[in-house]
């Protein structure tokens, strides 16, 4: 079992930026797709942004390209959503998940997607409200 556990969610002007922190247990996030979703109030959780192996494959949704990062750190099994020039859209429950690579290609390449019934775990989730 792959416990995924989040952190960093908090209450931000429009603007402001916020970290959030996804841990994983050894060996998760060099093995997995790890992705962030989110589900705003009354709406379907989307993607927002996956990472394979680091510089290997990211990919993110459009609504956060430009304003997001994701970034991994194998040696402390975190992955990160570095969120900057947030607006009040961007508020909702943000989910850590963890899924398998699709593969293809000769010689094999790796990708990620960003749609949830791909990922297998998931964490609890952290809150992130954006006031206007």
């Amino acid at each position: 079992q792959v416990q995924l556990v989040e952190s960093g969610g908090g209450s931000v002007q429009a603007g402001g930026s916020l970290t959030l922190s996804c841990t994983a247990p050894e060996y998760t996030v060099s093995r997995y797709c790890m992705g962030w979703f989110r589900q705003p109030p009354g709406k379907e959780r989307e993607g927002v942004a996956t990472i394979y192996r680091g510089n290997t494959y990211t990919d993110y949704a459009d609504s956060v390209k430009g304003r997001f990062t994701i970034s991994q750190d194998n040696a402390k099994n975190t992955v990160y959503l570095h969120m900057n020039s947030l607006k009040p859209e961007d508020t909702a429950m943000y989910y850590c998940a963890a899924g398998m690579p699709t593969t293809f290609g000769v010689p094999m390449r790796y990708s990620c997607e960003l749609v949830a019934n791909k990922y297998t775990y998931w964490g609890q989730g952290t809150q992130v409200t954006v006031s206007s």
